[in-house]
């Protein structure tokens, strides 16, 4: 017993040690990888490598007029080396480098905690003392400064303080760099520039930074480590080529417009998504494109492409199509009238209703009338009798029109329309009917915008764009062209018909809202009901998608627009609602390109003459000579001393000579602060300016005996 006693003794006492040696290896290695990482990835570094990859600059996303809206930016983490040292193989010189070091963060401690302050507001002078302190007595190798990644230009307000602003071997400040993809313009089309991976800004992730990623993200090089003259040195092997910039077609200043009255409309009507596409009829460039989806904060965001990659039923908006399907067969014209009863139509055994059912209908109207108000009984008459014998001429007709062209858009997530066939399980005999006012079929917003825009384009339908050059080094290097996706989408005199048509609907129908007293805008409104859950359109959970989706100036198509907002419950119509929205954005983009060169506004026939201050004469006379201004002079002309007073005549500027001695405080009102500080200082007085613009007033009286060394007060409005 006394055997097997002392046995388990024994393996008791071997076990504990070996757990006790684990626990200490465990603790012993997370301190090398956590508390003691830094440093020794610098003593890494130190050591030769081979084929160190170098990451190149991400290339810039631009406006189309050039601002920056995406860019890879430095952000820096700042850290103390406490112990570092040049003197490697000397512990006596190291020894006296750490003292010397004390000595010197010791002596500068009071500065560098105030400048830290002033660079750092959140935290205090003491606090960084205390901090710095703190990381000196535990010999830290890697000592974070402050714990947030700072600017470029911070980092460069921390390099100019003391001690910091030596290397890194003398002072011990460690600056370590990172790139992080930022957006100067915040939200503006955030969805559609797209994002890269957090902590990773050469990995995209969606939008255009994904879709032109191999342009963006350049080339990487390779280097090696070398030792020379006893330091380690960055040998390049293969240089990095830095990424290409891309030009967008997007406009800031229309974006900003667009987001604004969306987002203002969304509130009121507790909307939980919008979308508006603006985009230019000739080129099919988009130059502002808004996708807003409620958060669960109750603030709006842009977190999905609905634009291009939601579809959904477009309601009324899809009755210009199949009118003008019809139109180009020939099978009706604008003199067609329907009898529309009293607003319920039974279509095939399910009732089809008109919006004002419950006013009586709008009983036998014209097509353009039906158009106009958006009866869903005159649209689905018209083509359910023209087209129940042959349900697949009509679909074929969608497709030739444009509506259901696949756009095939580089931006990731793009989907395409789906629009059915007939003679398939999904076919009833009231598909035809109800496909024909927007339901059954699934279209994303670009779609239908694209075809809008190409009635606004004589028929010519083309491809929207959301990049239009590619540059390197501010040079481009490629443009993208207009890419025409149908030369026509139908017959001439159908197209005109239509036209016609859709400013009736903004004129006379529905969609006045959508109008301007400026100029005209044609276009048609659009109210969808949207089924939620699993339920359905039975379910309870019913939203509206109301929308407007035109263009304008009718008579000169220079925009097309498509605003589109799904809200919950009722009231709901797109021309109220949407149409609105178009109006504002319509107006304020129109307003934008009003603007005129200034020569223009002036008549050729009147003479321009500029503010002339007093001052230099010789200046002012230069001026008005290359402005070809008449200018005249009073009294005798002194070339190389001539100050003097400007006065406004009808046909120029005349130009009196005063007297400037340094006997005398001269006459300084009127003057800029350049000459008046001149004439001044002449007469050995010192000068306090205050404010912008012409002298207003002096605190030493012109013509009294100057003083040296005096002050004089000049204040400038």
């Amino acid at each position: 017993m006394d055997f097997k006693k002392s046995t388990s003794i024994r393996y008791l006492a071997i076990v504990a040690l070996l757990v006790i040696v684990g626990i200490s290896v465990i603790v012993r290695a997370g301190f090398l990888m956590f508390v003691k990482r830094g440093y020794w990835e610098q003593v890494a570094d130190r050591f030769v490598k081979e084929n160190v990859v170098v990451k190149p600059n991400r290339g810039n996303i631009l406006s189309e007029d050039g601002q920056l809206m995406a860019s890879s930016l430095p952000e820096y983490r700042i850290y103390m080396d406490f112990m570092t040292s040049e003197s490697k193989k000397f512990p006596a010189r190291r020894e006296k480098d750490q003292h010397r070091r004390d000595t010197l963060l010791k002596n500068n401690i009071n500065e560098i905690s105030e400048g830290l302050h002033r660079i750092f507001p959140d935290r205090t002078a003491a606090e960084f003392k205390a901090h710095l302190l703190k990381g000196r007595e535990r010999k830290s190798r890697n000592w974070q400064i402050y714990p947030k990644r700072i600017s470029y230009i911070q980092y460069k307000e921390v390099k100019k303080l003391p001690v910091f602003r030596l290397n890194q071997y003398t002072g011990g400040f460690i600056g370590k760099s990172f790139n992080r993809r930022k957006k100067p313009f915040g939200s503006l089309a955030m969805r559609t520039l797209g994002d890269t991976f957090a902590g990773y800004p050469d990995s995209a992730k969606n939008g255009l930074e994904l879709a032109y990623d191999s342009i963006l993200k350049g080339k990487t090089g390779l280097t090696h480590r070398q030792k020379v003259m006893n330091k380690y040195l960055n040998i390049v092997d293969v240089p990095a080529v830095d990424g290409c910039d891309i030009v967008s077609t997007i406009n800031v200043n229309m974006q900003d417009i667009a987001e604004k009255a969306l987002v203002d409309k969304m509130k009121e009507l507790n909307a939980d998504m919008g979308v508006v596409i603006l985009m230019e009829v000739a080129t099919g460039e988009v130059r502002a494109i808004v996708n807003m989806s409620k958060a669960g904060d109750g603030n709006y965001y842009e977190m999905n492409n609905h634009a291009i990659s939601t579809r959904m039923e477009p309601g009324s908006t899809f009755k210009t199509a199949s009118i003008l399907v019809a139109l180009d067969d020939g099978v009706v014209d604008t003199t067609e009238i329907v009898d529309t009863g009293t607003g319920v139509y039974m279509m095939h055994g399910s009732p089809m209703k008109d919006h004002n059912w419950y006013r009586g209908g709008y009983q036998k109207i014209s097509l353009p009338r039906i158009l106009g108000v958006s009866s869903n009984i005159g649209v689905s008459r018209i083509i359910d009798e023209k087209y129940a014998d042959n349900p697949t001429k009509f679909v074929e007709g969608l497709y030739r029109i444009g509506i259901g062209e696949p756009l095939n858009l580089e931006i990731p997530g793009y989907q395409p329309p789906i629009i059915r066939y007939p003679n398939k399980q999904n076919w009833w005999k009231t598909t035809l009917a109800w496909m024909s006012i927007g339901y059954e079929t699934q279209i994303a917003p670009i779609n239908t915008l694209a075809f809008y825009n190409a009635i606004a384009n004589n028929g010519r339908m083309v491809k929207p764009r959301f990049v239009k050059a590619i540059m390197r080094d501010g040079e481009v290097i490629e443009e993208f062209p207009v890419e025409v996706l149908k030369e026509s989408i139908c017959s001439s005199s159908a197209l005109k018909k239509m036209q016609d048509m859709l400013e009736g609907v903004v004129s006379k129908g529905l969609g006045k809202q959508a109008g301007s007293k400026q100029f005209h805008v044609s276009g048609k409104t659009g109210t969808a009901q949207v089924a939620q859950g699993a339920g359905g359109y039975k379910s309870g959970a019913m939203q509206y998608l109301v929308s407007f989706c035109g263009y304008f100036p009718s008579e000169n198509p220079q925009y097309s627009c498509i605003v589109a907002i799904r809200k919950p419950g009722y009231p709901a119509s797109g021309g109220g609602m949407a149409g609105p929205v178009f109006s504002r954005i319509a107006e304020r983009v129109m307003a934008g390109s009003l603007q005129r060169n200034l020569t223009e506004a002036i008549d050729s026939n009147t003479i321009v003459i500029p503010d002339v201050k007093n001052g230099d004469l010789n200046e002012a006379r230069y001026i008005l000579r290359e402005l070809d201004v008449e200018n005249e002079w009073e009294g005798e002309y002194d070339e190389e001393n001539a100050f003097g007073q400007a006065n406004m005549t009808t046909n120029g500027v005349e130009l009196t000579r005063m007297e400037t001695s340094t006997g005398s405080v001269p006459n300084v009102k009127g003057m800029g602060a350049k000459d008046a500080v001149y004439l001044m200082e002449k007469c050995g007085l010192k000068v306090q300016l205050s404010g912008i613009g012409k002298v207003r007033s002096q605190s030493i009286p012109a013509g009294t005996k100057p003083i040296k060394g005096r002050t004089v007060k000049l204040v400038l409005k």
